[in-house]
């Protein structure tokens, strides 16, 4: 099993950002993009290295590239929700295609700017697409224009995809699955269905890493928020459950449903937790679950709930 969670940032960087791996890189890039604008190079514009950490901590976390045509690429993974990432996600867009230029340079020197954004929680709260890209469009014939063709943000959530094997159809399903449940493969029991060149690749680079001493206490660190948030999120579980036998039962979304089956399935949505982890805590299928998630949507209480 990979002994290191590709999730948090550190790792996910050393497998994306280094040179040797750039392969892999592309790979999720083209898994992301459209088929008419895929690429075939890419210059990574920050590759990892030790200079990374200031004071012990890893000041740069995203990865900045250019394609063969000179398109600009920043992606990141996201874990700890964020409520106003949208603007931060713009405000990043801005930034990198604002810095483009130098002084005294004209506009034509701008290139189209992508932001790439994978998040390890559920964001946009409307609907179960695990993918979306936005970008400028006529408001009224929903066309694209050459002239305004400079910005794309591409937005991937990673719990929304039920990472059942059977289920993978794309390459960008076989990236979220392998950065969902990396802790349980390695290429000598790799499913078939994640096995590809880079993906394998990079298992081998999990494999090999090694952290030094300012990485490890970094990584240490990261995984005690990631153990934190889920340990949040366990106790408002059985709080629930308590409440729940307490009370005695009462109708909920499903006739007969117990309260605190309700309870632990909302918190479930409500932390990010995939459908097919929910269905193992709660026993509910994926119709009662979804169910569940489209009442959230409408409860003004869910923006209250934004520490979990």
């Amino acid at each position: 099993m990979c002994r290191l969670n590709p999730k948090i940032d550190l790792v996910f960087k050393k497998i994306f950002a280094a040179e040797q791996n750039k392969n892999v890189l592309i790979s999720l890039i083209n898994s992301i993009l459209p088929e008419e604008e895929q690429i075939v190079e890419v210059t990574i514009k920050n590759p990892y290295n030790d200079k990374d950490f200031v004071n012990d901590k890893l000041s740069i976390v995203d990865i900045k590239a250019t394609d063969e045509r000179g398109r600009w690429y920043d992606i990141e993974l996201q874990v700890k929700k964020q409520t106003y990432y949208g603007k931060r996600a713009i405000f990043y867009h801005s930034e990198i295609y604002g810095n483009q230029l130098k002084e005294g340079q004209s506009y034509d020197k701008l290139r189209k700017t992508i932001i790439i954004s994978i998040l390890d929680f559920e964001y946009f709260t409307k609907d179960k697409r695990y993918f979306r890209r936005c970008s400028y469009k006529d408001f009224d014939t929903n066309e694209f224009y050459h002239e305004l063709d400079f910005a794309d943000l591409y937005f991937v959530e990673l719990g929304k995809f039920d990472n059942e094997l059977k289920n993978i159809k794309t390459t960008l399903e076989r990236w979220i699955t392998f950065l969902n449940n990396a802790s349980y493969y390695d290429n000598e029991n790799l499913p078939d269905e994640l096995k590809s060149p880079e993906i394998m690749q990079a298992i081998t680079t999990i494999e090999t890493m090694s952290l030094n001493e300012r990485e490890r206490e970094y990584y240490e660190s990261a995984k005690k928020v990631m153990r934190d948030r889920m340990a949040i999120m366990q106790t408002a579980i059985e709080d629930a459950k308590k409440e729940a036998l307490a009370e005695g039962m009462e109708k909920g979304i499903e006739k007969g449903m117990e309260k605190g089956i309700y309870e632990t399935a909302k918190n479930g949505i409500i932390g990010g937790l995939s459908n097919e982890v929910i269905k193992l805590m709660t026993k509910l299928n994926d119709q009662q679950i979804d169910k569940i998630r489209f009442e959230l949507t409408k409860n003004d209480k869910l923006k209250k709930i934004e520490g979990l």
